[in-house]
């Protein structure tokens, strides 16, 4: 397993970490995430991310549950939460959703209820909240920190120009600021890890553990031939996957990246993620499994890393015709 620091930060990350959105309580029950954590941390992932709204909670519980029984040494594992949606879906009332001191503080206490610890070494804002001041976020999550109950904390699919604000506000007042961004990234959502968040890398540093690096399944491949039962495309209530990513120019790039793959003797899977994995600002990819088989093969994206030569990475660019275009002026 490669290690990389998470920004300028002190913390190092597994290259490639795990995480429960979708998968967890929807797909698979306490056995399995049992089984699949287990394989994770025995290849050297110490990095295991969640949030409150995942499965409304239940992600949590169910990630909880095998952490204790598991008992590893908790210094030798990395855990993240994020607050913004709430857990109770559309029971939510005031105050049980957004950034504000009361939530942050609140949804931070539960998350560590469900996940059976004392501390989060990760905790995000999922998302920016343009209805609180970013001088209240700062604060809240600076003084969660100073509590102890988190070590580092993070944006997610925030913009550059709301995670430079966030700094302004923390070096203005003393505070932390953020450390960790976590945005997609994969082969076909690129302008903000390419593009956007550059100024951000120069400036300040931030870190990223970006998600969805097979684009929910898309960039394995298994989608050519339409949606297979049981898979993540398939789950109700997740027909906005299946809208985004089912695309016929995107089905026949994905094609021809597979007849690439099987050039190279690697899968699509694993071609993908080492890609993401290539571009040195990424800390880590976050991987979702609900099979033994399916992880493992994915953990492979660090022995493809090396075929990403210089020549092989420009083919891939002119099957994907996508590169964001910088702005030098």
């Amino acid at each position: 397993m490669q290690y990389r620091r998470m920004g300028r930060s002190g913390l190092q990350l597994s290259v490639v970490s795990f995480g429960s959105w979708v998968t967890f309580h929807k797909q698979i029950n306490d056995s399995i995430a049992d089984e699949l954590m287990g394989i994770a941390y025995d290849n050297g992932i110490n990095f295991f991310d969640n949030a409150e709204t995942y499965a409304l909670g239940e992600s949590e519980k169910m990630m909880g549950r095998v952490l204790k029984q598991k008992n590893w040494d908790r210094t030798s594992y990395t855990l993240s939460s994020k607050a913004y949606f709430g857990w109770r879906g559309k029971n939510n009332k005031p105050n049980q959703t957004g950034l504000s001191r009361k939530h942050l503080m609140e949804a931070c206490h539960e998350a560590l209820q469900r996940l059976q610890t004392d501390y989060l070494d990760i905790y995000f804002c999922h998302r920016p909240d343009t209805n609180v001041p970013i001088s209240e976020v700062v604060w809240t999550m600076h003084n969660l920190i100073q509590q102890g109950k988190v070590l580092y904390w993070g944006t997610s699919q925030w913009s550059a120009a709301e995670i430079m604000e966030a700094h302004r506000v923390a070096d203005q007042y003393n505070l932390i600021a953020p450390t960790v961004e976590q945005p997609q990234y994969n082969m076909f959502e690129r302008f903000k890890m390419e593009q956007d968040y550059l100024p951000v890398f120069k400036n300040v540093g931030m870190g990223t553990t970006i998600w969805s690096p097979l684009a929910a399944g898309f960039l394995t491949g298994k989608y050519n031939n339409g949606i297979p039962e049981g898979s993540r495309l398939a789950i109700e209530g997740f027909d906005w996957l299946k809208d985004r990513w089912i695309q016929d120019d995107k089905l026949a790039k994905v094609k021809k990246l597979t007849n690439l793959a099987n050039e190279l003797n690697v899968t699509l899977a694993a071609l993908s993620i080492a890609w993401t994995i290539h571009n040195p600002n990424v800390t880590t990819a976050i991987l979702g499994a609900t099979k033994k088989e399916q992880l493992e093969q994915n953990l492979k994206a660090i022995d493809a890393l090396p075929v990403l030569t210089t020549e092989i990475i420009q083919k891939i660019e002119e099957i994907l015709q996508n590169k964001p275009i910088l702005d030098l002026a």
